[in-house]
């Protein structure tokens, strides 16, 4: 870990504790917000953990950029990683099916692969929730095997539908809610991912770890899944 902090708004510092993207560096992320957490009390407005930042606003009214770059400084001094388990375990369940997942096919054709072993492939693997972005809700999660690593899409949807599993590089996630967006489609789930009268809206939170399990169609339906094709919903 090397620790910087970096000016990004007059109320707002980045902490950089890693350069790479790693599962290894959670750990450390959880224990550095924790700390800050703790040491800015009251006088945090808003903490955004990312793969390898924390971002920190504070409130001006109670602290100067001095004080908060201090502060942060003094927190992390001897910060060690958070080997504790803190994020929680989901199990989100998946029909995998090309009607609702346009690029289960060419994963496979790009890959080598069956379709059940994209499937395969995908669901084995327990996944690190990095960081919420682009949506309320939508988890950035890795790391896919490298066999299914696959670009965006040259041309994003203009919609895409809510639950949809995608695969972008080595990350995978889920769609929230309906949206535009450019990852490669493999299946959907009928869990709520957002929820406004949740404690904490999103579903998963950074470090927590995610398993998708494949359901099969009637399952799919029986826990509120939609199963409109893709290019059929307008």
């Amino acid at each position: 870990m090397k620790l910087r902090v970096e000016v990004v708004a007059v109320d707002s510092l980045m902490v950089r504790l890693f350069d790479v993207i790693d599962e290894a560096n959670m750990p450390w992320m959880l224990a550095a917000r924790q700390r800050l957490q703790a040491a800015f009390g009251g006088r945090l407005v808003d903490l955004v953990p990312s793969y390898t930042t924390l971002m920190v606003q504070f409130d001006l009214l109670q602290m100067s950029p001095t004080e908060a770059r201090s502060c942060i400084e003094q927190a992390l001094a001897d910060v060690q990683p958070d080997n504790g388990g803190a994020g929680r375990r989901h199990e989100i369940p998946v029909w995998y099916d090309p009607s609702v997942g346009p690029e289960l096919a060419l994963l496979a054709q790009r890959s080598g692969k069956s379709l059940a072993e994209v499937i395969r492939l995908h669901s084995e693997r327990e996944y690190q929730v990095f960081a919420l972005g682009f949506a309320p809700g939508f988890a950035f999660m890795g790391l896919v095997d490298e066999c299914l690593a696959a670009p965006r899409l040259a041309t994003p949807r203009k919609r895409v539908a809510a639950g949809s599993v995608g695969i972008a590089e080595r990350q995978t996630a889920a769609y929230p809610a309906v949206s535009p967006g450019g990852w490669n489609l493999i299946g959907r789930t009928p869990s709520a991912l957002f929820d406004r009268d949740r404690d904490g809206y999103s579903l998963l939170q950074p470090g927590d770890r995610v398993r998708f399990v494949p359901v099969d169609h009637g399952t799919f339906m029986r826990l509120g899944g939609d199963d409109t094709p893709l290019e059929a919903q307008v």
